[in-house]
């Protein structure tokens, strides 16, 4: 089943004084922080779907800036598999491993891309490693 909908509730950026001596090393993590099912209006039609909520986090280190994206996703299933999600949710505070695939892939996706748009306001590094043609082609032949 499909992500719906993705949107960010947060985004801040800081670049810190602390200018950077040698090599910056940016770290990159998310979590989810909620999970229940919420109401679409689809034309005439009413759905449920799962409302998950999520935080993204990017560390330059040495404690150089930071990152911090929220957002929810907006994510379709059959009913019994919203319930199941939901109860595994509030059992454990684990993702079902059926959604976890597709959900980590919309985080990461949409979250990398805007933080790699937002370093270069604030002159940073990308948060994530860019691959030139060179890169991709020197890559390709060390597989």
């Amino acid at each position: 089943m499909p992500v719906v909908g993705f949107g960010f509730t947060k985004i801040s950026m800081e670049k810190k004084k602390a200018k950077a001596k040698g090599e910056v090393k940016v770290s990159n993590n998310f979590s989810i922080k909620d999970i229940e099912q919420t109401e679409l209006s689809l034309g005439d039609a009413k759905e449920k779907a799962l409302k998950l909520v999520f935080e993204f986090v990017s560390k330059y280190e040495p404690d150089v800036a930071g990152v911090v994206m929220e957002g929810e996703i907006l994510y379709l299933a059959e009913q019994k598999m919203q319930a199941d999600v939901v109860k595994e949710w509030k059992k454990s505070k684990k993702l079902m491993k059926e959604i976890t695939p597709e959900i980590m892939s919309s985080i990461i996706n949409k979250c990398n891309i805007e933080s790699v748009v937002l370093s270069r306001e604030i002159n940073l590094p990308p948060p994530v490693p860019m691959l030139t043609p060179q890169l991709m082609e020197k890559a390709g032949k060390e597989s």
